[in-house]
């Protein structure tokens, strides 16, 4: 397990409303280097809205996101533009994979090290993406166009792509969505390489419950656009506010826990 570095991301008292809704309520945490963070919380808790938030897509009507960059520099980045945040350092991946399906998959990996945080030039991006696909098994498909890869394959080039543009931050939406339990225990190991052989720091949201609370440091929990916890994933796991969360009844709580410490997903 990776040491724990200086802070890398700040999230201070973010609020997001839609209408009348309030889809974040003054949330505040840090990530800091190294770590492999995890958000969770049921249907609605605002989690996708706060890595929008953070990856520029929306802009708060309170709060900072702050984030230091390749310099070391302090940058306050809440709402800038994605493609402006990712050239500081972040990237980003979907819950629902969508490569450019008419272009290979070595391409698709270039653009990622084209456009990305360091934006390079074409020659190089073609080694990067040769050398990521390698990274995250994929090389025996570079030359084929994305939309023939399967399910698992094509959050493999998500990965991929977002790895291209050598960030410093990864955001990872729901990435093992949709993946056998074999699939997710070779991903799993794959983010764990990543963080520990690329020096990648790992922000995630995931419903795969037993997965998260396995590989993640930290847990932070969510619910109704506030955070209602935060702590090692044994710490969350005995937080009555966070099995209430889930199940609303506490006397639950033992089978709860006993699915997070490693049952069925």
């Amino acid at each position: 397990m990776a040491g724990r570095g200086k802070d890398l991301l700040r999230v201070n008292g973010v609020v997001k409303r839609f209408g009348g809704i309030t889809a974040l309520d003054h949330v505040s945490f840090k990530v800091s280097e190294g770590e492999i963070v995890g958000i969770i919380g049921p249907n609605g808790a605002g989690k996708t809205t706060l890595f929008n938030v953070i990856s520029g897509v929306y802009k708060p009507e309170e709060g900072t996101v702050m984030l230091r960059t390749y310099g070391d520099a302090w940058v306050n980045i809440t709402g800038w533009a994605p493609h402006k945040i990712a050239r500081l350092g972040m990237a980003r991946t979907h819950q629902i994979p969508k490569p450019f399906s008419e272009l290979s998959v070595l391409e698709n990996v270039m653009v990622g090290a084209m456009f990305g945080g360091k934006r390079f030039p074409e020659s190089v991006a073609r080694e990067k993406a040769e050398e990521v696909l390698e990274f995250v098994g994929l090389a025996d498909k570079a030359h084929l166009p994305a939309k023939v890869l399967n399910v698992q394959e094509k959050k493999r080039l998500e990965l991929a792509r977002a790895l291209a543009a050598e960030p410093r931050v990864l955001l990872l939406d729901e990435v093992l969505a949709g993946l056998t339990p074999a699939e997710v225990g070779q991903l799993l190991e794959l983010l764990r390489r990543t963080r520990d052989e690329k020096g990648v720091t790992i922000l995630m949201i995931e419903h795969v419950m037993h997965a998260v609370m396995n590989i993640a440091e930290r847990i932070v929990v969510l619910h109704n656009g506030r955070k209602i916890a935060e702590g090692t994933p044994e710490e969350v796991a005995n937080n009555p506010d966070v099995i209430t969360a889930y199940l609303g009844d506490p006397s639950v709580a033992l089978k709860f826990v006993k699915k997070l410490r490693g049952g069925a997903a």
